[in-house]
């Protein structure tokens, strides 16, 4: 070995070494960089936006592949810095959760200060993304950042009424493309964002029941009496009434032009009603396994209703 060293040849082995520890670096790296951005639910909520940015296009407000691909990189910016801020918040607790105890600070494998260096840079180049969209785009990217690492993820340790606080920055999304295509925050965007207001609750809810122990490790309040009772289910099912009432808004013709065919509004209301049928499963069982397949539903009700109500514009 030392005599390839000095006739400046490289060792075969030595260089196929070198490749193996690049290339493990390089998929850590990556690896790391989908955890403390969560990039699984960025990608989701981004939908959202784009799903939001293709209902607030018209003729006044013409379609634009530019706005577009930077609303989908400045929210996946938004999204990520906040995950990775909660993380760095909530390293200790997230340690002694099965869910969450691999999690790149959490278990060690990232520092606190990188992780802040990749959300402050995120939280930038966001920002300045959606600015270069309009300013109210970065407004409400700049508030849901605060609301969620500010106010949300120190509440979930104190109160219930974290899930509500965390509903806000979680409604922004949807309404955050409206405003991204038209520069107004009027009432179709306040329409959207109620939508997915109501969503929230359900949605999270469902989590907090499947995940109650793993939760209640780290001291989290996440269901709205804090127990797996008949008053939270009952809630659960309430709220997802009230998310059904909100999605059908837009039918009734006084929301502006964020408008729902007969037909469509038909497709949202079969939605709503799966959505209520496994609300009420739960409410009746109230089991761990009833309330994750809630979960799995609104995650679809979410994204069905988004695209129905996309297709439903290009089809009038």
């Amino acid at each position: 070995m030392p005599k390839f060293r000095y006739l400046g040849i490289e060792n075969p082995k030595s260089k196929a070494l070198n490749a193996t520890v690049k290339s493990f670096s390089l998929k850590s790296i990556t690896t790391d960089f989908k955890e403390i951005t969560k990039a699984g639910l960025a990608v989701s909520v981004v939908f959202s936006s784009i799903a939001g940015y293709l209902l607030g296009f018209d003729d006044a407000n013409p379609f634009s592949w530019t706005t577009l691909i930077i609303l989908t990189v400045g929210g996946y910016c938004m999204v990520g810095a906040s995950n990775a801020y909660n993380q760095v918040i909530e390293k200790d607790l997230d340690a002694k959760m099965d869910r969450t105890k691999n999690r790149p600070v959490a278990s060690g494998r990232m520092s606190p200060n990188h992780a802040l260096f990749v959300a402050s840079l995120l939280t930038i180049i966001g920002l300045v993304l959606l600015y270069s969209i309009n300013p109210k785009s970065a407004m409400f990217g700049a508030i849901s950042i605060f609301l969620y690492t500010s106010i949300y993820t120190p509440l979930k340790t104190y109160t219930p009424l974290s899930v509500f606080v965390g509903a806000f920055p979680g409604a922004i999304p949807f309404m955050l493309g409206w405003v991204a295509a038209t520069g107004e925050f009027g009432i179709e965007a306040g329409t959207l964002f109620l939508i997915q207001f109501f969503w929230q609750f359900p949605h999270f809810w469902a989590i907090g029941w499947f995940l109650y122990e793993d939760y209640e490790k780290a001291g989290f309040f996440m269901l709205p009496t804090g127990k797996k009772d008949n008053s939270t289910a009952l809630q659960t099912v309430l709220y997802s009434f009230w998310l059904l009432v909100a999605s059908l808004l837009p039918a009734l013709g006084y929301t502006g032009k964020l408008f729902l065919s007969p037909t469509a509004a038909g497709l949202v209301f079969l939605l709503g009603v799966w959505m209520i049928f496994y609300a009420i499963k739960l409410y009746q069982i109230r089991t761990a396994k009833a309330a994750r397949t809630l979960m799995l539903v609104s995650v679809s009700y979410i994204s069905l209703l988004q695209i129905v109500y996309i297709v439903d514009k290009f089809l009038r």
